[in-house]
């Protein structure tokens, strides 16, 4: 037992499962202070210092890659030298970055409040959706802001989960902060509006590749634990139809589960964006459907954390 022990703290797998279990227990405390909200607010300042003038794609472009890779040694540098006073240290730290990468808990209770939110009226749902979705929301009838919020469940299930902890199982905690600093720079100036176009360029595109894995492995995991693995050409031909290269597979994979529709047009920053239907069938959503997603969310969390921390104790012992 005190062998096993040893092996399963030498791992990634002790801190990876304690930071996880905080975010199921804790999702993320009102007035804690958060990364994310730090990196928002170094992206935000570089921003109104750089994109202006001449070659606004290149400086966006060495803007993004300095945060992305500075926020990897950065990670990295604390994490050796933590090591190096103490092991218990190097592993709380470890476990506190994982507990403040994922938001599922967080995710799962948003998408709630909003359903409970446009219960009560048409213009609280509005304004609760706005909370964790990035298009214009004044207009949205009640049936259009159920289909955002499961729409954004099922994208950050990927973005969110899936992919932090994925990016960790490959790279450690330097992995999944590098992710979040890509994550957060593309939810801030990825966009094709007239200001972003340029200088988030290369944001968005690195985006696109660090979660071209997760979105497929997600869609894969939510039709896995759902029984409904018989729908994967529905995904695949749905989620390429997508104007995100990576957003449409974990959309179309709830889309197929719920037997509903995604999509359409919506206003980002005062411009309508055209974006393909998922699915045909335009039933009206209910918060039944919505308590069935944050199950199908729940359970491919559930699956590919036990994966992760399964993988991560294998590694450790194939190198004894």
């Amino acid at each position: 037992m005190f062998v096993s022990w040893n092996l399963f703290a030498a791992s990634r797998a002790l801190p990876f499962v304690a930071g996880w279990i905080g975010d199921r227990l804790l999702g993320d405390p009102e007035g804690w202070w958060h990364p994310v909200v730090s990196f928002g607010k170094a992206i935000a300042a570089g921003e109104r210092r750089l994109n202006r003038g001449e070659q606004r794609r290149s400086k966006g472009a060495i803007f993004s890659l300095a945060l992305i890779v500075g926020m990897y040694l950065a990670t990295a540098l604390l994490l050796g030298l933590a090591g190096m006073i103490s092991e218990p240290l190097r592993i709380a730290l470890v476990a506190v970055g994982v507990f403040y990468c994922l938001a599922g808990k967080t995710l799962a209770s948003e998408v709630r409040m909003v359903f409970e939110a446009v219960e009560r009226s048409t213009e609280a749902g509005r304004q609760q959706v706005s909370r964790i979705v990035g298009r214009d929301t004044s207009r949205l009838s009640p049936q259009e802001i159920r289909t955002a919020a499961l729409e954004t469940l099922s994208e950050n299930l990927s973005d969110g989960v899936i992919a932090p902890m994925f990016w960790f199982l490959l790279l450690g905690l330097p992995g999944m902060m590098a992710y979040k600093m890509v994550n957060t720079l593309d939810s801030m100036i990825g966009y094709r509006s007239e200001r972003y176009r340029d200088f988030g360029a290369c944001a968005a595109r690195i985006d696109d590749v660090a979660n071209f894995v997760p979105a497929r492995l997600t869609a894969c995991l939510m039709l896995l634990v759902s029984g409904k693995w018989r729908h994967w050409d529905f995904v695949r031909r749905y989620g390429r139809a997508h104007a995100s290269p990576n957003s449409g597979y974990p959309e179309s994979a709830l889309a197929a589960i719920l037997d509903c529709r995604f999509g359409g047009t919506h206003d980002y920053f005062g411009q309508p964006v055209e974006k393909p239907y998922i699915g045909t069938n335009d039933r009206l959503l209910t918060s039944a459907d919505m308590e069935r997603a944050v199950r199908i969310n729940e359970r491919a969390e559930l699956a590919m954390g036990l994966l992760v921390a399964l993988l991560s104790l294998s590694y450790t012992l194939y190198n004894i």
